[in-house]
């Protein structure tokens, strides 16, 4: 019985991993390429469902209210540029400033209350729980979410060959060197962090859906989710050596292997209480094992010459 309990669960698991594999590839942007300490995510995490839900509410069609969300997220991603390339504050701290800002502007948002609800029977829902299992392919959660996702990284895929997406990765890897060759690197910044939190925000207004509500404190601890997905991703699959949509698609792969995971320890009987520790836990491994497999399983190399030589 509890068998089937963990494999009537796992479909649920899979399409939640998926809308996280979203919000997932806009950490990837500042964490990997900008390599930016973004904590603005916490707050969009919230923002892009409070934007979707509320203007569905009031009648709005849902592609509008995702496009909506997803430019509330840039806007959020374009105040903390501000803050870090503008006014000289560090990225990290841009980011802190902006989340906390950002849950009064969610309280705003939805009308001083705390959560809003939306019901999958009044309004025609994208994605929903209830449409994991039993319906209709084109209607299932999975299979929506994986459309979204492969518009998203075939989009990523040919913005960041442009001219200015290739600036934006050189703006990454070596700041200095591309202020040396003429690219304005406060403007790659700003535009990745806008990118970063629009499909953050994006992912938001999806997993509100998904929920049937949008909640002020659903975006808190997502960036070590998000973190997560990313270095997972990065451990499992970094030594097949793919373009750059596939590392997108392996931040994906890595979302779906954590709430995998997540799925089948608290089948085992961990308490959720406990899952913000064991999420802290699941990222400081897998940020270790490169560390460790460098450090101490990596043969040594002997230097010097050969003793009788």
């Amino acid at each position: 019985m509890k068998i089937m309990a963990l494999l009537n669960a796992l479909p649920g698991a899979c399409a939640q991993g998926l809308i996280w594999g979203i919000m997932a590839i806009g950490v990837y942007i500042t964490y990997k390429i900008l390599d930016l300490a973004d904590l603005t995510v916490d707050g969009t995490m919230c923002t892009g469902g409070a934007v979707c839900i509320i203007m569905m509410v009031n009648g709005f069609p849902v592609w509008v209210a995702l496009l909506a969300a997803f430019g509330a997220g840039m806007l959020a991603g374009l105040v903390t540029g501000i803050f870090h390339t503008v006014m000289g504050i560090p990225a990290i701290l841009s980011g802190i400033l902006t989340q906390l800002g950002l849950y009064s502007v969610n309280l705003r948002i939805m009308m001083g209350k705390s959560n809003q609800a939306i019901s999958v029977d009044k309004y025609d829902l994208l994605v929903s729980l209830r449409y994991v299992k039993g319906v209709e392919f084109y209607k299932n959660t999975i299979f929506v979410t994986a459309v979204f996702i492969i518009i998203i990284i075939a989009l990523l895929y040919w913005f960041f060959g442009t001219e200015l997406g290739c600036a934006i990765r050189a703006t990454g890897s070596n700041p200095n060197m591309s202020r040396a060759q003429g690219i304005n690197t406060n403007k790659g910044k700003i535009i990745g962090l806008m990118l970063s939190n629009g499909i953050v925000a994006l992912a938001s207004g999806l997993y509100a859906q998904y929920q049937g509500f949008s909640d002020v404190n659903a975006g808190r601890g997502a960036i070590v989710i998000g973190l997560a997905a990313v270095i997972i991703g990065q451990v499992v699959f970094g030594k097949i050596n793919g373009n750059f949509a596939f590392r997108l698609l392996s931040v994906v792969f890595g979302a779906i292997i954590y709430y995998l995971v997540m799925q089948i320890v608290m089948w085992m009987g961990l308490e959720s209480n406990d899952l913000k520790l064991f999420s802290a836990l699941v990222v400081a491994v897998f940020l270790a094992i490169p560390y460790m497999k460098e450090t101490y399983f990596s043969k040594k190399v002997k230097r010097g010459g050969a003793g009788n030589a």
